[in-house]
């Protein structure tokens, strides 16, 4: 057994405020972001994204945010918030949904390019890449919270979380980091290359992220707890799994409905 890191959540007290390890991961995650999207512009002369970047990168922010606290309100504990409507927007008290924060992204994107003409599926293309960043931080955000640990096991490292009892438990906030921050993130920047020389059809790079995000979430599942509000959805799947099954027949179709786009990357 490895012993869990007390790591302080709060790296920075000012006076009344509060500078938190997870809020900081969020704001690495968006300068990433900001700065590999401005890098692919660069690279691959997209004038017309250059244009809007500067709002759309507001918009998406402003749409990630919205979007993980609804769909935490929504997917996750409806119940509660049902009942107690104003805490919807008390994000301060923890609870984001990844899912969530996608479906805000898209949306918010999609109503952006539609108003400035902006092509969709091409700046979708550009930004999911960056995405995987962001979600390894969150991930290290979530295990030094010690929260959204995994379920007990005899695993040599397994950890002793403080919320989760005296036995033992996956680090599985680590194997999220690893397979949907690094992995996936090395897999989408690799294949952009070829996704601009070989012209694939716009919405490829949008696609895979979701077919590869969806496979590696569902699988990380395994290892984790389920959301104790929720517990196994038709006593097999989590919620987080059946989101992510969503996430990959949507990817499919995708492939499947772009496959004969003319719109080159």
């Amino acid at each position: 057994m490895l012993p869990y890191p007390q790591i302080d959540p709060v790296l920075l007290h000012l006076g009344p405020l509060q500078v938190r390890w997870y809020g900081l991961m969020y704001v690495l995650g968006f300068i990433a972001s900001y700065l590999l999207v401005r890098h692919q512009i660069k690279r691959y002369n997209l004038t017309k994204l250059a244009k809007h970047f500067e709002n759309l990168n507001l918009v998406l922010i402003i749409s990630l945010v919205l979007g993980a606290r609804l769909g935490y309100v929504l997917f996750y504990n409806p119940g509660y918030y049902l009942e107690n409507p104003q805490d919807i927007l008390a994000t301060w008290q923890g609870g984001m949904s990844f899912h969530g924060a996608l479906i805000g992204m898209l949306v918010g994107g999609l109503v952006f390019c539609r108003i400035t003409t902006l092509p969709f599926w091409q700046s979708a293309d550009v930004y999911i890449i960056t995405t995987p960043i962001g979600l390894g931080l969150g991930r290290i955000g979530n295990f030094i919270n010690g929260e959204l640990y995994g379920r007990m096991t005899d695993v040599p490292w397994g950890m002793v979380f403080p919320a989760g009892g005296p036995i033992p438990r996956h680090p599985s906030q680590l194997y999220e980091a690893f397979l949907e921050g690094v992995v996936l993130f090395s897999l989408l920047w690799l294949l952009k290359n070829r996704y601009w020389q070989r012209r694939w059809p716009s919405g490829s790079l949008l696609a895979l992220f979701l077919l590869f995000y969806g496979l590696f979430r569902t699988v990380v599942e395994l290892f984790r707890q389920p959301d104790a509000q929720l517990g196994f959805l038709f006593n097999v799947l989590t919620m987080g799994q059946l989101l992510s099954c969503l996430m990959i027949g949507t990817g499919l179709l995708i492939l499947f409905f772009r496959r004969k786009n003319t719109e080159p990357a």
